[in-house]
């Protein structure tokens, strides 16, 4: 054990006086541990530079490159997906056009409105219903539709305000009633309160004021 610590502190001795008198001597001309030490400490310099200075814009560039590369994969795979079901899509595409051109066909114009109204009418007193009250309110203009309000007051017997009510589901155009309060009078008579709704399509004038407005109410939304 004494001969072990002797060497170790001969070892250390040696390398500490290669230490020495190093100032003013060419580092190639410097014992070997200050060269070897002097070498380690130059390559991690340029490492850590060459890290800093060139490799890290290479690592975030390549980062870069694979969050596209999974960001193009996943829209092709979507894309291929839509093409192997263009055809599917295709078909469903003029089912639902037709669905929605049937549908406009139950929307009467702004001109056909009068005649509509007119329709309501004579269902009711064709069912010899008394009307004591028959108001329109204020079209309210919806995206691309408009909904006409009309609050109703009609009396009659059960029966007649019943088949009154099938009479207005049974219109080529689309009604309906909404908000129905039915009460009792005298001699059984029946009074029935309610909102009926009739709807229209947009003139091209009202789609151009549509669209116009949500877009100065987009443009606001963006200023503000």
């Amino acid at each position: 054990m004494a001969n072990l610590n002797i060497n170790l502190n001969d070892v250390g001795a040696d390398v500490a006086a290669q230490f020495r008198d190093l100032n003013g001597r060419h580092p190639g001309q410097w014992p070997l541990v200050p060269r070897v030490l002097c070498a380690i400490g130059v390559t991690a310099a340029v490492c850590v530079a060459g890290y800093f200075g060139y490799w890290k814009s290479q690592f975030e560039e390549q980062d870069a490159g694979a969050q596209k590369e999974a960001s193009l994969r996943a829209e092709y795979e979507l894309k291929a997906g839509q093409a192997v079901n263009l055809d599917a899509l295709r078909a469903q595409k003029v089912q639902v056009d037709q669905y929605v051109e049937r549908l406009q066909k139950q929307l009467p114009s702004k001109a056909e409105m009068a005649a509509l109204l007119t329709d309501i009418n004579q269902a009711g007193s064709g069912r010899g219903l008394q009307f004591e009250l028959f108001k329109p309110a204020q079209v309210v203009v919806k995206d691309y539709y408009a909904e006409l309000p009309i609050d109703i007051k009609v009396t009659g017997s059960y029966h007649d305000i019943g088949a009154f009510a099938g009479d207005m589901a049974n219109l080529p155009r689309i009604v309906t009633l909404n908000n129905m309060t039915l009460n009792t009078g005298k001699d059984g008579v029946l009074t029935l309160d309610a909102v009926a709704k009739t709807f229209r399509y947009l003139d091209p004038e009202e789609v151009i004021a549509q669209r116009k407005a949500a877009a100065d109410k987009k443009k606001a939304a963006k200023k503000s």
